[in-house]
């Protein structure tokens, strides 16, 4: 499978869940994580917008995203690193 290729239900929606979790550690005092968390949200699992989600993080980030991934996800992420 190509990284531009929709994921698994079941895959999407764990790389979204826990890109939402990241972005709430975020300090949201201006709305910066409000405002990705609320992109997040309204992502449907087609072609790449699961990639979207990774690309929003800096690579600190999408190592901590990674980290909390399962191994069929943490699969389908490696195809866009």
């Amino acid at each position: 499978m190509a990284y531009t290729d929709a994921p698994s239900d079941k895959i999407f929606d764990e790389i979204k869940k826990v890109a939402i979790e990241i972005w709430r550690t975020y300090d949201d005092t201006y709305g910066y994580a409000s405002e990705k968390i609320k992109m997040v949200e309204d992502l449907t699992n087609f072609k790449d917008n699961w990639g979207a989600m990774v690309g929003m993080f800096d690579s600190v980030n999408q190592a901590r995203l990674l980290a909390r991934l399962s191994p069929e996800a943490k699969e389908k992420v490696r195809e866009w690193l």
